[in-house]
Protein backbone atom coordinates (compact mmCIF):
# COMPACT_ATOMS: atom_id res chain seq x y z
CA UNK A 1 0.00 0.00 0.00
CA UNK A 2 2.64 2.97 0.93
CA UNK A 3 3.11 4.92 3.55
CA UNK A 4 1.03 8.56 4.83
CA UNK A 5 3.13 11.19 5.92
CA UNK A 6 1.74 14.17 7.91
CA UNK A 7 3.05 17.35 8.70
CA UNK A 8 2.42 19.66 11.22
CA UNK A 9 3.88 22.71 9.64
CA UNK A 10 5.03 25.54 11.43
CA UNK A 11 6.72 28.57 11.20
CA UNK A 12 10.35 27.13 13.09
CA UNK A 13 9.84 23.35 13.12
CA UNK A 14 6.99 21.33 11.33
CA UNK A 15 6.38 18.07 13.46
CA UNK A 16 6.31 14.71 10.99
CA UNK A 17 4.13 11.50 11.41
CA UNK A 18 3.85 8.48 9.63
CA UNK A 19 1.81 5.35 8.99
CA UNK A 20 3.34 1.44 8.77
CA UNK A 21 3.16 0.46 4.97
CA UNK A 22 -0.38 -1.15 5.60
CA UNK A 23 -2.09 2.35 7.22
CA UNK A 24 -3.28 0.81 10.19
CA UNK A 25 -0.86 2.97 12.88
CA UNK A 26 -0.05 6.46 12.76
CA UNK A 27 3.14 7.00 14.38
CA UNK A 28 5.59 10.03 15.33
CA UNK A 29 8.56 10.27 13.02
CA UNK A 30 10.33 13.59 14.06
CA UNK A 31 10.39 17.05 13.83
CA UNK A 32 12.55 18.97 11.37
CA UNK A 33 13.23 22.79 10.81
CA UNK A 34 10.74 24.48 8.77
CA UNK A 35 13.85 25.52 6.65
CA UNK A 36 15.21 22.00 5.97
CA UNK A 37 11.55 20.53 5.54
CA UNK A 38 11.94 19.78 1.69
CA UNK A 39 15.38 18.25 1.74
CA UNK A 40 14.25 16.16 5.14
CA UNK A 41 11.52 15.06 2.70
CA UNK A 42 12.97 13.78 -0.47
CA UNK A 43 15.37 11.90 1.47
CA UNK A 44 12.96 9.91 3.41
CA UNK A 45 10.47 9.70 -0.30
CA UNK A 46 13.64 8.23 -1.86
CA UNK A 47 13.85 5.88 1.01
CA UNK A 48 10.56 4.82 1.64
CA UNK A 49 7.46 4.47 -0.40
CA UNK A 50 5.13 7.26 0.59
CA UNK A 51 1.59 7.35 -1.47
CA UNK A 52 0.12 10.66 0.54
CA UNK A 53 0.76 13.72 1.85
CA UNK A 54 -1.82 14.93 4.80
CA UNK A 55 -1.08 18.80 6.19
CA UNK A 56 -2.49 19.86 9.07
CA UNK A 57 -5.14 22.93 8.31
CA UNK A 58 -5.33 25.01 11.36
CA UNK A 59 -8.74 26.55 11.73
CA UNK A 60 -10.49 28.93 14.38
CA UNK A 61 -13.50 28.16 16.18
CA UNK A 62 -15.52 29.42 13.29
CA UNK A 63 -14.30 27.33 10.93
CA UNK A 64 -12.24 30.22 9.04
CA UNK A 65 -8.55 29.98 8.72
CA UNK A 66 -6.09 30.74 11.44
CA UNK A 67 -3.09 33.14 10.49
CA UNK A 68 -1.07 30.37 9.94
CA UNK A 69 -2.86 29.14 7.24
CA UNK A 70 -1.27 31.90 4.95
CA UNK A 71 1.98 30.11 5.91
CA UNK A 72 1.28 26.83 5.16
CA UNK A 73 -1.06 28.39 1.21
CA UNK A 74 2.49 29.07 0.74
CA UNK A 75 4.02 26.10 1.31
CA UNK A 76 1.92 23.26 -0.43
CA UNK A 77 2.69 24.77 -4.08
CA UNK A 78 6.54 23.92 -3.23
CA UNK A 79 5.43 20.39 -2.18
CA UNK A 80 3.36 20.00 -4.81
CA UNK A 81 6.42 21.10 -7.27
CA UNK A 82 8.83 18.44 -5.51
CA UNK A 83 6.54 15.67 -5.38
CA UNK A 84 4.24 15.88 -8.41
CA UNK A 85 2.63 12.21 -8.20
CA UNK A 86 2.35 12.27 -4.41
CA UNK A 87 -1.51 13.93 -3.31
CA UNK A 88 -1.54 15.91 -0.76
CA UNK A 89 -5.07 16.44 1.18
CA UNK A 90 -5.87 18.64 4.27
CA UNK A 91 -6.97 17.66 7.88
CA UNK A 92 -8.53 19.75 10.29
CA UNK A 93 -5.97 20.05 13.10
CA UNK A 94 -7.80 22.53 15.32
CA UNK A 95 -6.85 21.41 19.14
CA UNK A 96 -4.35 19.11 18.39
CA UNK A 97 -1.90 21.16 20.37
CA UNK A 98 -3.52 20.75 23.54
CA UNK A 99 -4.67 16.61 22.66
CA UNK A 100 -0.54 16.23 22.50
CA UNK A 101 0.26 18.01 25.67
CA UNK A 102 -2.93 16.03 27.39
CA UNK A 103 -1.64 12.80 25.60
CA UNK A 104 2.23 13.31 27.01
CA UNK A 105 0.61 14.25 30.72
CA UNK A 106 -2.02 10.66 30.36
CA UNK A 107 1.29 8.98 29.58
CA UNK A 108 3.29 10.12 32.23
CA UNK A 109 5.98 12.45 30.55
CA UNK A 110 7.20 14.84 33.12
CA UNK A 111 6.92 18.62 33.03
CA UNK A 112 10.28 19.00 30.85
CA UNK A 113 9.85 16.49 28.30
CA UNK A 114 6.39 18.16 28.25
CA UNK A 115 7.95 21.87 27.73
CA UNK A 116 9.57 20.50 24.36
CA UNK A 117 8.04 21.90 21.73
CA UNK A 118 9.31 20.05 19.38
CA UNK A 119 8.02 16.97 20.57
CA UNK A 120 4.98 18.37 20.98
CA UNK A 121 5.13 19.20 17.26
CA UNK A 122 5.49 15.70 16.09
CA UNK A 123 2.73 14.49 18.73
CA UNK A 124 0.70 16.77 16.94
CA UNK A 125 1.08 15.70 13.64
CA UNK A 126 0.19 12.11 14.64
CA UNK A 127 -2.93 13.39 15.86
CA UNK A 128 -3.19 14.95 12.59
CA UNK A 129 -2.88 11.78 11.14
CA UNK A 130 -4.84 9.69 13.24
CA UNK A 131 -7.76 12.07 12.18
CA UNK A 132 -7.51 11.40 8.79
CA UNK A 133 -6.66 7.33 9.47
CA UNK A 134 -10.20 7.83 11.15
CA UNK A 135 -11.98 9.51 8.40
CA UNK A 136 -10.69 7.13 5.68
CA UNK A 137 -11.70 4.03 7.85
Amino acid sequence: MGRILALDYGKKRTGIAVTDEMQLIASGLTTVSTTTLIDFLKEYVANENVVRFVVGEPKQMDNSPSESEGLILSFLPKLRKEFPDVPIVRQDERFTSKMAFQAMIDGGLGKKQRSNRALVDEVSATIILQGYLNTIS
